[in-house]
C-alpha cells in the first residue's frame, strides 16, 4: 500500500496552564482560530479542528501539516498565539494514511 506522510501536531491543555481573565482568553482563542486560518490559506496544513470525547481531556485539538518536516510543522504550531500564551502545548509526530484519502476539497493533495 502506497502511504503519504504528514506531520501531525496534538495540541494539548499544559497541566497548569496560566490564567486570564475572559476578555484576554477571548482574545487568545480569537488569534489562535485566525492563525488556524492562515496557515491553511497557506498551504501549511490541510486541516484543523477540535476535539471531542477524548479519553486523555488535555487533548484538545489536531492540526495536520504538509511542510515536509516536523521541525518546520514544530516551528509553526509553536508560534500559534495560544500556544504562545501558555494555554496549549503541542505534540508533534509524522503521520501516514493511504495516498490520496487526505484532500482539500476540490484540491488533492
Amino acid at each position: 500500500m502506497a502511504l503519504e506522510s504528514f506531520e501531525l501536531v496534538i495540541l494539548r491543555r499544559p497541566p497548569d496552564p496560566p490564567g486570564y481573565d475572559e476578555a484576554t482568553l477571548d482574545r487568545i482563542q480569537e488569534e489562535h482560530l485566525a492563525y488556524l486560518a492562515s496557515l491553511r490559506d497557506a498551504g501549511h496544513t490541510v486541516s484543523h479542528g477540535p476535539l471531542r470525547d477524548q479519553p486523555d481531556e488535555s487533548m484538545r485539538g489536531l492540526v495536520f501539516f504538509r511542510v515536509g518536516s516536523l521541525a518546520e510543522a514544530r516551528s509553526l504550531a509553536e508560534a500559534d498565539p495560544a500556544v504562545r500564551a501558555g494555554r496549549l502545548a503541542v505534540d508533534v509526530m509524522t503521520w501516514l494514511c493511504p495516498a490520496g484519502t487526505m484532500a482539500r476539497p476540490g484540491t488533492p493533495v
